[in-house]
C-alpha cells in the first residue's frame, strides 16, 4: 500500500527529528505538505528512559506537531550496521511513502548513529530506484522510487549549512516537541541521572543555535540543512 507524501523524516532515534527539524516539519506541514517521521531505533541505549517510554514521548511529540504517520523500525541502537537485510527495510520504507524529499541525520555527528544513519539513508535512496531491487509490502511487490533531494539536519556538531529554513513561527511548538520527551530533557521533576542533554542550559544551546542559523537569513529562528546534491533552481528570485 503506497501512501504517498511529500517529505519523509528519518531519525535514527527518537527526538533526534524535533532537536533537528520539528520547525521545518511544521512549516511544510502548515503550507499543506504531507510528512512522515521513520524513527530507526527505540533509543533504548539512552542513559534515562526505556523503549515505552520513548515510544509514548514520540507519539506527544508527534500529536504537538501535527504528525499522522509515525513508525519505528526497530534497529539495534547503537549497533546497526549498513547491511544488505537493513538497506531493503529502508528501501521498503521509501518506497512505501515515495516522497520527494527527504530529511535525514547530520552527515557526521557526535553520536555515531547519527552519521551512520545518514550514510545508510543516502544509499537507500539511490538504490530504491533500480528496478530490479524487489522489495514487497502486503504480498504485493512495490514500485521502484528515488527521491528529488535529501537534506540533512545538523545536530550536535556545528556544521556550515547548505540552506536555512525560517522556523521563527513554530519555535515554541519546536521546544514543545522537544519537551515532549521528558524523560530525556529538563524536567525538574526527574529523578533519573543527570544527563548533557538533560540541564536546562542544554534547552539554552539549543536557541543558540537556532537564532544563529536565523541571523545568517535574517530572521529570528533557523534551521540549518547540508545536501551532498547540488540544488537546482531555475529561478534565482525564488531563493531568496
Amino acid at each position: 500500500m503506497i501512501n504517498k507524501i511529500d517529505i519523509l523524516v528519518f531519525a535514527a532515534h527518537p527526538d533526534d527529528a524535533e532537536l533537528g527539524c520539528s520547525g521545518t516539519i511544521m512549516s511544510h506541514l502548515a503550507l499543506g505538505y504531507s510528512v512522515a517521521i521513520i524513527d530507526m531505533t527505540f533509543g533504548e541505549l539512552g542513559t534515562r528512559g526505556n523503549i515505552a517510554s520513548r515510544k509514548a514521548e514520540a507519539n506527544a511529540a508527534s500529536k504537538i506537531m501535527g504528525i499522522e504517520m509515525r513508525e519505528n523500525l526497530g534497529l539495534a541502537d547503537g549497533f546497526f550496521r549498513k547491511d544488505k537485510e537493513t538497506l531493503l527495510q529502508i528501501i521498503a520504507c521509501i518506497r512505501k511513502y515515495q516522497p520527494q524529499i527527504i530529511l535525514s541525520n547530520a552527515q557526521e555527528d557526535r553520536h555515531v548513529d547519527h552519521g551512520r544513519a545518514a550514510d545508510l539513508i543516502e544509499e537507500a535512496a539511490f538504490l530504491s530506484g533500480l528496478q530490479k531491487i524487489e522489495t514487497i509490502e502486503n504480498g504485493k511487490a512495490q514500485l521502484a522510487w528515488r527521491p528529488q533531494q535529501i537534506y540533512h539536519y545538523i545536530q550536535d556538531r556545528m556544521t556550515k549549512p547548505d540552506v536555512v529554513f525560517d522556523i521563527s513561527p513554530f519555535y515554541d511548538k519546536k521546544i514543545e516537541s522537544i519537551l515532549a520527551f521528558k524523560s530525556q530533557f529538563y524536567n525538574p521533576g526527574s529523578e533519573e541521572p543527570e544527563t548533557p542533554i538533560s540541564s536546562p542550559h542544554f534547552l539554552k544551546f539549543i536557541e543558540g543555535r537556532a537564532i544563529e542559523f536565523g541571523r545568517i537569513i535574517g530572521v529570528q529562528y533557523g534551521e540549518g540543512f547540508t545536501v551532498k546534491r547540488s540544488i537546482g533552481a531555475s529561478n534565482l528570485m525564488a531563493l531568496i
